[in-house]
């Protein structure tokens, strides 16, 4: 059995966690994903986008899909989804 540590995240709030993933839970149910255009995607998956400041789809198009797919907490199956979701505003990944 892990042991789970106290951390404080930079608002203020505090929990446990056996791991050094710094998402916080209070601050991850407090958010909005209505407003966030990868929905159907993972929660990892949507934090890394967030994490490298991916707002829209016109930005993810911009990048290949190697460069995507190398960031912490995206996984292959997220590529099939960002694919459609990029098609249906007939956007694609950038081509290598």
């Amino acid at each position: 059995m892990q042991r789970k540590n106290l951390k404080t995240y930079k608002k203020g709030h505090q929990f446990f966690k056996s791991n050094d993933c710094p998402v916080c839970p209070v601050c991850e149910q407090e958010r909005n994903p209505k407003e966030c255009p990868f929905l159907l995607l993972s929660a990892p998956a949507i934090r890394a986008l967030e994490n490298k400041a991916f707002k829209t789809l016109k930005q993810l198009s911009k990048y290949i899909e190697d460069e995507i797919l190398s960031l912490h907490g995206m996984g292959l199956s997220a590529l099939p989804i960002l694919r459609k979701t990029l098609s249906s505003e007939q956007l694609s990944f950038k081509k290598n």
